[in-house]
């Protein structure tokens, strides 16, 4: 079950803490967010890891090593001309990737039971799935899911849709080969429109909490929520 982590971007939200340090590795507590991301994939069964960095991107290779500390295998695909895009990123650690495979945000935080995600996935034998939190219609929402669990529209800026994106995916690998190189993908803007408009995308749902640490006060959020026990 591998896991792919997506932690290159540039975390503007959260300067002048990412003036010095990659979003991944702002501090909560004593130590950084993705520390405590990398353990709670570890103990729900996730032990291959591909860290996709990019700004500052060598502090995180610094922090983990090969992740044997963690009880994990880490491995990284750097992004050192130019950002890439989440579907650039993956693009560039292509060689490294499995033929299916769990992608997860680095700046987000969702304690679920994976190995149940990578079969459902499995069984519903479509090219990718997503994970969905529902929403209150008044909510922010960006996913309209069917009875069947097919996603039928992805809108970053919708409202009333129902579901919100909770930051994990899985993908075969074929998805990423069909996209070209070189230049900056967007998952959300460019592949996923093409997934839905062909029917090849499924969710699964989760009430879990949904945590993000992209603004200062949702990462003041997590501590708070980490001091009470995260679950």
């Amino acid at each position: 079950m591998q896991t792919v982590i997506l932690a290159g971007g540039l975390g503007t939200r959260l300067r002048p803490i990412t003036e010095k340090i990659p979003k991944c590795l702002a501090p909560v507590g004593d130590r950084p967010f993705l520390c405590y991301l990398l353990e709670m994939l570890r103990d729900r069964g996730v032990r291959d890891v591909v860290l996709c960095t990019g700004y500052l991107g060598e502090q995180v290779e610094d922090c983990f090593g090969d992740g044997r500390s963690l009880g994990l295998n880490i491995q990284y695909s750097r992004e050192k001309e130019r950002l890439l895009g989440t579907g650039g990123a993956l693009k560039l650690a292509e060689n490294l990737l499995a033929e299916s495979f769990l992608v997860v945000n680095g700046d987000t935080y969702l304690d679920i039971d994976y190995k149940d995600v990578y079969a459902q996935f499995a069984a519903r034998r479509l090219p990718a799935l997503i994970a969905a939190n529902p929403v209150d219609e008044s909510e922010r929402s960006d996913l309209a899911i069917s009875p069947d669990l097919t996603v039928l529209r992805y809108d970053k800026y919708a409202r009333g849709l129902g579901y919100v994106n909770a930051g994990v995916l899985v993908l075969r690998r074929d998805i990423i080969s069909a996209v070209s190189s070189g230049h900056p993908v967007s998952l959300e803007n460019e592949v996923f429109p093409e997934l839905i408009k062909r029917c090849e995308m499924s969710a699964y749902i989760s009430s879990e909490k949904f945590y993000d640490i992209g603004t200062f006060a949702s990462l003041k959020g997590f501590e708070t929520c980490l001091q009470g026990g995260v679950h």
